[in-house]
């Protein structure tokens, strides 16, 4: 029985040590979230050994998520069948054992199969961290508990490209995911120890499945990952399986929310909708959370097709990112408690908005400090915006409704990510096929500057080969500047796309009421 000081009935049982008692859990977080992006730049070359396409390769960051988000809502009955403290030190052992799987993957599929084996695992991690930590602290020291809690789910990420560019560089791809396996079995033996397990989420005896919930909940998030992965290959509506895919998600969808609020003992409580506070702050992480999965899946792919980079160096390219995001984790730390949180966000969200609209206007002629720059200020903004949104849409909720609570927000935020993650590479497709469409027009024998290029680049090639081969071999040459450039707007275009989403989110912050603080 663990030592408790009675506060309040929100607050009746609090350890004496609670950074002791979470310090297991910020080593889970972070081991989970860091293996969410860590694969991104090791794509190319899990592609290649995989002989996959590059929309192929995605299934492997879209998999994770949705996996764990099919997960996160069943967070509340495995917790009180296990014990939530049983349950998490589970979850930490079948990540770890997915993870030694992938690095043993000889193909796609034994890849996306484990990943989805991984996910499963680790889909519990993150809202149970989060709940740990509200419900181990009082409310006037939360904000504190958050930054630092912020630091793993907003840095880990970020943190990942660099290090899986490393591993992939230096070692072989694999060992991204064997990394885990030491770390994972240490925080399952620290969480053992030393979780904090208050006597409310203990196991409880005479605990059902829902079944019927489960199931809807499996065909939802399934046919949303086929919908959003296949989609763009097979032209979208304009195909009939997609279609019926679309509806069969969209029915499952409405038939696991009807089941969610109609029947008794299910998978999630909706009344937690209820709090406009927990409505408006979900809605904000959702579209936050599909911008930076999409951000840091495309900006390695743009640093290593574009501009010829490593994995190693594109990763060290978003290091800043990191630098930026425990910046701004400090500061909340310290006055997000202090002043208004809704200040703190609205000024987090301009910072990411303006870094992704800076990103927006790069060439392929740029060096590495314009790169390094705006990832510093998306860092520093989404450091500043995610700690004191988590905290605003937690704030007016009981302990006992947190760990609720939290499984849902991070069921939706995993779909934001995984949604986020599958559209931006239909963007870059078909951006990139409107830009070649508007400047294919200018490789005509009707363009003087097109038939000069043409002369001189033949010209030079005819030195070396046939005056018929060199001229084949300019108009190839010059159609592929014409594809790399179509294919840098389509770039900019998605950049430019996640800074605008960013902006229009300040004004739902005066959705918020507004508190008095110390």
């Amino acid at each position: 029985m663990e030592n408790v000081a009675e506060i309040n009935d929100d607050e009746k049982y609090l350890p004496k040590n609670p950074w002791l008692c979470n310090l297991p859990v910020l080593m889970a977080v972070i081991v989970f979230v860091l293996d969410g992006t860590i694969a991104n730049v090791a794509l190319p070359h899990m592609a290649g050994s995989f002989s996959a396409t590059r929309d192929e390769s995605m299934w492997i960051l879209t998999s994770y998520l949705i996996a764990s988000g099919i997960v996160i809502p069943s967070v509340g009955f495995f917790s009180k069948f296990f014990g939530r403290k049983n349950f998490y030190v589970i979850s930490i052992l079948l990540f770890t054992l997915a993870s030694m799987f992938c690095g043993m993957a000889q193909n796609l599929g034994q890849m996306v199969a484990f990943r989805i084996l991984q996910g499963a695992g680790g889909g519990g991690i993150v809202p149970l961290s989060q709940a740990i930590m509200m419900e181990s602290f009082p409310k006037n020291k939360r904000g504190m508990a958050m930054a630092i809690f912020g630091m793993g789910v907003i840095i880990a990420p970020i943190i990942g490209p660099v290090l899986g560019g490393w591993i992939t560089d230096n070692w072989s791809w694999p060992w991204i995911f064997f990394i885990n396996v030491p770390l994972g079995c240490f925080a399952a033996i620290l969480a053992s120890k030393l979780l904090f397990n208050p006597p409310y989420s203990r196991r409880q005896k005479g605990v059902k499945l829902d079944g019927m919930g489960f199931l809807f909940l499996i065909l939802w998030l399934c046919c949303l990952q086929i919908f959003f992965d296949k989609g763009n290959n097979a032209d979208w509506f304009n195909a009939t399986w997609i279609r019926w895919i679309f509806s069969l998600s969209m029915l499952s969808m409405i038939c696991f929310f009807l089941s969610q609020w109609k029947r008794k003992e299910t998978l999630i409580d909706l009344s937690v909708f209820k709090d406009k506070h927990f409505v408006v702050g979900t809605f904000i992480q959702v579209i936050m959370q599909a911008v930076l999965y999409a951000s840091i899946a495309i900006l390695p792919q743009f640093l290593q097709s574009m501009m010829g980079y490593t994995a190693f160096l594109s990763g060290c390219s978003m290091m800043p990112r990191g630098l930026g995001s425990l910046t701004a984790t400090i500061i909340c730390a310290f006055i997000a408690d202090r002043v208004d949180k809704r200040i703190l966000v609205a000024i987090g969200l301009c910072f990411l908005g303006g870094a992704g609209l800076f990103f927006g206007f790069l060439n392929l002629q740029i060096a590495n400090i314009n790169i390094m720059i705006p990832n510093y200020f998306m860092g520093f903004g989404l450091g500043l915006s995610m700690v004191p949104i988590i905290n605003l849409s937690m704030d007016t909720l009981t302990n006992q409704q947190m760990t609720n609570a939290a499984g849902i927000q991070n069921l939706l935020k995993n779909i934001g990510g995984a949604i986020g993650t599958s559209l931006v590479a239909t963007m870059l497709t078909r951006f990139a096929q409107i830009h070649q469409f508007m400047m294919v027009g200018n490789l005509s024998e009707m363009n003087p500057n097109y038939i000069e290029r043409i002369q001189a680049t033949a010209g030079a090639l005819a030195q070396h080969t046939h005056i018929s081969v060199a001229q084949y071999m300019a108009q190839y040459s010059l159609y592929g500047q014409l594809i790399k450039q179509s294919t840098l707007w389509a770039f900019m275009d998605a950049f430019r796309i996640f800074g605008a989403m960013c902006l229009l989110l300040i004004p739902l912050l005066l959705l918020f009421d507004k508190k008095k603080h110390a």
